[in-house]
């Protein structure tokens, strides 16, 4: 019986989440190398490499440099977690959306920031604070800043009717990110735009994203009572 022969690394891939799967390739064991794969497939070591790749980034795969790969022995679950368009978000829920621009300035930042975005400090940032709302009802109040020497495009662009949310999002590459998910509890300014008490419980996000080794923006999003964030894995 001939092997088939693997044109893509999506085939691939199948086939070693196949053996993984069917305990042919057993957790803790070291599969065979990339070279010895693609002649197996049929194929080009480089189909090999991005299959195993894909599947290292699952946690599935444990490849280390002259060490091999092998299959995990407790492999993580990891979660897909891509970053909305908060309008896309509220409008697939069939609901109304609508944005406010609450304050714009460009100013040098709290130390704090302009340490975690690796920028000078005397360096000027655009700082944003906005309100999204779904069916004329908060939905999360934002405060974001914008590196201009990343994205100098931002400072001649107004915020009033795109969110920088979505602007960013259509407009500047991102190559990594850094997102951390809390239980807060509303400040005066919070508790006044999602009209609850203060001190309510809510749920907030921090992000910071990358351009290589530039930081775009660093976020804080807080969200009305009752959001739910859900993801797949």
């Amino acid at each position: 019986m001939n092997t088939p022969s693997f044109r893509n690394w999506q085939s691939v891939q199948d086939e070693v989440l196949r053996r993984i799967n069917a305990r042919e390739w057993k957790p803790g064991d070291l599969i065979p190398n990339e070279a010895e794969l693609a002649i197996e497939f049929g194929c080009a070591r480089a189909t090999v490499n991005r299959a195993l790749r894909e599947i290292a980034e699952t946690g599935i795969l444990d490849r280390r440099r002259k060490a091999g790969t092998r299959v995990a022995l407790n492999p993580a679950t990891k979660a897909t977690l891509n970053i909305p368009i908060i309008r896309q978000e509220i409008e697939d829920k069939g609901q109304k959306y609508n944005y406010s621009l609450l304050t714009r300035s460009i100013h040098t930042p709290p130390p704090n920031v302009s340490t975690s975005m690796q920028t000078p400090v005397s360096s000027k940032l655009l700082h944003l604070s906005a309100l999204h709302t779904a069916d004329d009802r908060p939905f999360a109040f934002e405060d974001r800043w914008i590196n201009l020497l990343a994205v100098p495009n931002a400072q001649d662009t107004s915020f009033e009717t795109v969110s920088a949310n979505e602007w960013l999002l259509m407009n500047i590459p991102y190559t990594r990110g850094e997102i951390s998910f809390s239980a807060t509890t509303a400040n005066k300014q919070e508790a006044s735009m999602l009209d609850c008490s203060v001190d309510s419980a809510l749920f907030r996000t921090d992000r910071l994203t990358w351009n290589g080794d530039d930081a775009i923006t660093k976020l804080r999003l807080v969200f009305a009572l009752g959001y739910q964030l859900r993801t797949s894995f």
